[in-house]
This record gives structure tokens, C-alpha cells and sequence, in this order.
């Protein structure tokens, strides 16, 4: 289910204010500023997920732009961000092949 608060393809959050914010970071959140999770008190966990938007697509979202905004984007990015996509592939593709490796690791050769 799609919330009024939401972003909709082409167009901007609903908290985000050109004159407050100033340009659009894809990478900042726009919404108001919650309580970080380190200094939740374990009492008030249950409260404090309530508060919080289920849907992941967000903070993915911001967590993509933040990466790309460090690693790829860059006048003269290093290999740091290539490298972590290769190895996140290789992992990837590890787990894909993980039980075919496993029963491949159990037949004997003669």
C-alpha cells in the first residue's frame, strides 16, 4: 500500500521543502527526525518500531544513493566501489551455487 507520505515516481517526498531543504539529496531523509536506535531504552523498543515505516524500500533506497553518492559518483572515484561490486556479486552467486557445491562436495571420485 502506497502512503500519503511516500515519494511517487518522477516527483518528491511530501516532507520535503525546497526553501528549507535546499537541493534534493535522494540520500537524506526528509521526515522528521526519530530517536536513533542506539539510544532506545529496551522498554520503549516496542513504541519505537511502531513509529517507524515497515516498508523497506526507503531506507534501501537512501542507503543506495548514500553509497553511490560516496563511492561511484565522485570526480575521481578510487576502485573501492567496483570492488564491493564484485564481491557482492561473487557472494551472491555463492549462495546461488551453495547446494550444488554441497552435494558436490560429498560424491566421491574414483
Amino acid at each position: 500500500n502506497i502512503s500519503a507520505d511516500t515519494m511517487v515516481i518522477g516527483g518528491y517526498p511530501k516532507t520535503y521543502n525546497p526553501s528549507v531543504h535546499g537541493p534534493f539529496d535522494p540520500a537524506r531523509n526528509y521526515g522528521k527526525a526519530d530517536v536513533a536506535l542506539k539510544e532506545v531504552k529496551l522498554g520503549q523498543l516496542g513504541s519505537w518500531l511502531s513509529r517507524r515505516n515497515p516498508n523497506p524500500f526507503p531506507a534501501l533506497n537512501r542507503a543506495f544513493w548514500g553509497w553511490q553518492q560516496r563511492y561511484v559518483l565522485p570526480m575521481r572515484p578510487g576502485a573501492a566501489g567496483l570492488i564491493q561490486v564484485i564481491m557482492a556479486t561473487s557472494f551472491f552467486y555463492y549462495l546461488q551455487m551453495y547446494p550444488f557445491l554441497k552435494y558436490h562436495r560429498h560424491v566421491k571420485y574414483h
